[in-house]
């Protein structure tokens, strides 16, 4: 089952400090080529921000645009991630 809301919002500190809420969830980071990422965290916003920060990091080397997510509980992240991963087959998950 795909992500709840498939069309993403911009991947830039703006838009995820406007769009992604800070609790628990699973999200995920594209470009127009492609799924980059499939992460889960207690803190969506916070995880978002991370990958933004680091530039060096393989995730943002895709030259990720993009970002979705999902609230759900710490003990639905693990299995509703495995699933989007098998789904989507990100890039940086393999």
């Amino acid at each position: 089952m795909p992500f709840d809301r498939p069309i993403p919002h911009p991947l830039t500190s703006n838009a995820v400090r406007l769009y992604a809420p800070a609790t628990s969830g699973v999200y995920g980071i594209s470009n127009a080529r492609e799924w980059i990422y499939i992460g889960e965290s207690d803190n969506i916003q916070t995880a978002l921000l991370t990958h933004l920060a680091d530039g060096q990091a393989s995730v943002m080397k895709r030259v990720p645009t993009g970002f979705v997510f999902e609230v759900c509980t710490g003990t639905d992240r693990p299995p509703r991630q495995g699933r989007l991963v098998v789904e989507y087959k990100p890039t940086c998950n393999r």
